[in-house]
């Protein structure tokens, strides 16, 4: 069987040696390994694809041993994750993802789709995704929330809720039911345009750049840990809707690189900050 353990720990000498020493203890093969140590924080971090017959609590409780007590040890069986994406009504970043998974290429199973609107319900059947409208029409955004969360619960065991283009502002209390486990995927202009038709906000102002960020979802609107980007070159001679197509293409690009990371448990959230291996 296969397995992705990730460690990450204040820095000191023989740390790899001894994760190493455990490993062969238990008589796992190590398949791959990465590591890399923050020399501002002094923090190191480790992640290793082993493969073997597992013995998880005792494995676990001996590498603690063998560590500073201020390590963070995740162990997780290789497998497909079980994800839910959230849209409005823009088709781009969810399409892309539900062809992905058509094509066998998503390493997760696409539980359900929820929108505050009916209008993605065709594609979701297309693929043969359950959907569910959740609208908010005269709710409170807590009343609306609730209903979601509502929805949530009927299912069991959701490892990420994918925001592809969920064009509404989640409160506190809700992303605190699902803390580093909310991908959300939004423009990135220089400078950052917020509001209504950023694109065209963008080409009015003669922008030369246009990207995306994907983040995780914290409290803090737009601001929680990076875990992908990527920008193109634009010029003068493209009007807002052009830019419009090609940010749009960079947003489900980068969606997809941040969600394929995500599921292959590739990346460390220490503070505000990520480590993508």
């Amino acid at each position: 069987m296969d397995y992705v353990l990730k460690i990450d720990c204040k820095d000191e000498q023989g740390l790899i040696y001894r994760i190493a020493d455990v490993v062969f203890k238990y008589q796992l093969n190590i398949i791959k390994n990465d590591e890399f140590v923050d020399p501002e924080k002094h923090r190191f971090y480790m992640r290793a694809h082993l493969s073997g017959d597992m013995q998880e609590e005792a494995f676990k409780g001996t590498l603690r041993a063998m560590l500073p007590s201020d390590a963070n040890i995740f162990l997780s069986l290789v497998r497909k994750k079980n994800i839910i994406l959230l849209g409005t009504k823009e088709t781009h970043c969810i399409g892309d993802i539900l062809l992905k998974h058509d094509d066998g290429d998503l390493k997760a199973n696409i539980l359900a789709i929820i929108s505050n609107y009916e209008s993605l319900r065709p594609l979701a059947e297309k693929f043969n995704i359950s959907y569910h409208c959740v609208s908010h029409e005269g709710l409170s955004r807590h009343e609306h929330e609730q209903k979601i969360l509502e929805v949530l619960n009927s299912y069991e065991n959701i490892d990420f809720l994918i925001l592809a283009k969920y064009m509404r502002i989640l409160s506190s209390e809700f992303v605190k039911h699902f803390e580093k486990k909310m991908i959300n995927i939004h423009h990135s202009f220089l400078p950052a345009f917020i509001g209504a038709n950023p694109y065209k906000q963008a080409y009015e102002r003669g922008v030369k750049i246009i990207g995306a960020t994907a983040h995780f979802v914290t409290d803090d609107l737009d601001e929680g840990p990076i875990i992908a980007q990527d920008v193109i070159h634009v010029d003068h001679s493209m009007g807002w809707k052009q830019m419009q197509r090609a940010g749009r293409n960079v947003e489900k690009v980068v969606l997809s690189n941040a969600l394929d990371l995500a599921l292959e448990d590739r990346i460390f959230v220490h503070e505000n900050k990520t480590v993508v291996f």
